[in-house]
C-alpha cells in the first residue's frame, strides 16, 4: 500500500484538533454565560406584609359595686346585649329588707311622728298662754299687795319653764313637718337603700359581644373584680407586630387588605390608624393599628389574620430586580451591569422598595443588562437574558 493512504488519516485530525482548539479559544475569548435582567419600566406597588390578630379598641370590664353572690347568670360568651340588659343578678335580700325598712321609717314620720310633734307643740302653745296669764294675774295681786313675791317669783319661773318647752316642740316640729331635716335624712336613707338594690342587677351599658365570663352563680363577688368582658360594636380593628425594619415607610391613612386565617376567601379592606411610638424590645416589632372599613361580621376577637399595607405605588417607573441588587445600604445598591461586552460595577440610587423589584433613580436606563450571577469586574461574559420576574403592580 501506498504511504501517502497512511498520512492522509493523520492530516484530518491533525486539523480537527486545531479547529477545536480554536473553538474552545474563543468560546474563552467570550466568558462564561452568566443569567442576566434586563431593565425596564413598569408599575410599581411597594408594601408591608405582617401578621396580627382582631382586637377591640375599648374592652367594657363589667363588675359588681357591692359585695354579695350570684344568684342567677343572664349571658354568656358571644351574646349581643344592648344598654340595660340584666346581665348578672345578685342576692338581693338584704338591701331589699333595708329598703323596706326605710319605707317604714318614713311612713312612721308621716303618720304618727308628725302628727304627734304637731299635738305636742300645740300644748306647748297653751302652757305658755296659760302661765304668762297666771304671771300677769299675780303680778296684779303683788301691786294691790294682796300676794307674797315668793308666789310671783313661781310663776314667773313657770311662765319660762313653758317658753322652754314650746322652743323644743317647735323644734321637733319643724324638723318632722314635711320637707323637713328628718323627712330629708329618711328619703335619703331610703334612696341609698334603693340604689344599693339596684346594683345587685348589674347590666349592659354598651352595645356590644360578651367576650369572657368569670363568674358562675353562687360566686361571691366583691368590688374590682371583672365578671364579664364585653367588645363595644363597631370598636374591632387590627393590630399587627411589624418588624422595624419595615416601619420607615408606615404612614398613618395608608390602605391595607386584611385576610383573616380561618376565612382566606374573605379580603377585607382597612387603612392604618395608629403607629405605636415605641418598639417592642423583646420582639424587635412596633404594633400598628388598623381600622376595618368593610362590614366583618365573621371577625372574632383574637383571630390571626395577614395584612398587606400599601406604603407606596408608582404608574409607570424604572424598576430592577430584587435579586440583582448587591451591598445594599441604606437607598443605595450595587449592580454588575454589561457595559461593552464586559461586567462593570455601577452604584444606583433606590426609591420605592417592592418585595420583587426596586425602583430605580439614579445609575441605570431602561434597557442596561444587570447580572443575576457572580462575576468579576472588567470580566467578558455572554449574557443569557431571562424574563423579569412578575410582582406586586404588574
Amino acid at each position: 500500500m501506498p504511504s501517502f493512504f497512511l498520512k492522509k488519516p493523520v492530516v484530518f485530525s491533525a486539523l480537527a484538533l486545531l479547529a477545536l482548539a480554536a473553538f474552545l479559544g474563543w468560546r474563552q475569548w467570550r466568558g462564561p454565560e452568566v443569567a442576566a435582567y434586563e431593565v425596564v419600566t413598569r408599575p410599581l406597588l411597594q408594601q408591608v406584609v405582617a401578621s396580627g390578630e382582631v382586637r377591640s379598641q375599648a374592652l367594657a370590664r363589667i363588675g359588681s359595686e357591692i359585695t354579695g353572690v350570684i344568684r342567677t347568670r343572664h349571658v354568656r360568651e358571644g351574646d349581643t346585649v344592648q344598654p340595660g340588659d340584666v346581665l348578672l343578678e345578685l342576692n338581693s335580700d338584704e338591701p331589699q329588707a333595708r329598703v323596706r325598712e326605710a319605707q317604714a321609717a318614713l311612713q312612721q314620720l308621716t303618720a304618727s311622728a308628725r302628727p304627734q310633734a304637731q299635738a305636742t307643740l300645740r300644748e306647748a302653745q297653751n302652757n305658755l298662754e296659760q302661765a304668762r296669764r297666771e304671771r300677769v294675774r299675780r303680778e296684779q295681786l303683788l301691786e294691790r299687795q294682796l300676794l307674797s313675791t315668793e308666789l310671783v317669783e313661781q310663776a314667773r319661773r313657770s311662765e319660762s319653764t313653758a317658753r322652754a318647752a314650746l322652743d323644743r316642740a317647735q323644734l321637733l316640729a319643724g324638723a318632722q313637718a314635711a320637707g323637713g331635716t328628718e323627712e330629708q335624712q329618711l328619703r335619703q336613707r331610703l334612696a341609698a337603700a334603693t340604689a344599693t338594690l339596684a346594683k345587685t342587677r348589674i347590666s349592659a351599658s354598651v352595645t356590644g359581644i360578651v367576650q369572657t365570663r368569670n363568674a358562675e352563680p353562687g360566686d361571691l363577688v366583691q368590688p374590682g373584680r371583672t365578671l364579664l368582658e364585653i367588645a363595644p360594636a363597631n370598636s374591632r380593628e387590627i393590630v399587627l407586630q411589624v418588624d422595624e425594619k419595615n416601619m420607615a415607610p408606615l404612614r398613618v391613612g395608608q390602605p391595607a387588605q386584611i385576610i383573616a386565617d380561618a376565612f382566606p376567601d374573605q379580603v377585607l379592606t382597612a387603612r392604618v390608624s395608629f403607629i405605636a411610638p415605641a418598639v417592642d424590645s423583646s420582639r424587635g416589632t412596633v404594633d400598628v393599628h388598623l381600622d376595618i372599613t368593610t362590614p366583618a361580621a365573621f371577625l372574632s376577637q383574637g383571630m390571626t389574620v395577614s395584612a398587606t399595607i400599601e406604603t407606596g405605588r408608582r404608574d409607570k417607573t424604572l424598576v430592577v430586580a430584587n435579586d440583582a441588587l448587591r451591598s445594599i445600604k441604606a437607598d443605595r445598591a450595587e449592580v454588575l451591569r454589561m457595559q461593552g461586552g464586559k461586567v462593570e460595577r455601577a452604584s444606583v440610587r433606590l426609591g420605592l422598595r417592592g418585595m420583587i423589584h426596586s425602583e430605580v433613580t439614579e445609575g441605570l436606563k431602561a434597557g442596561d443588562r444587570v447580572l443575576i450571577g457572580e462575576a468579576a469586574a472588567g470580566q467578558r461574559v455572554r449574557v443569557r437574558l431571562q424574563a423579569m420576574p412578575a410582582g406586586a403592580g404588574d
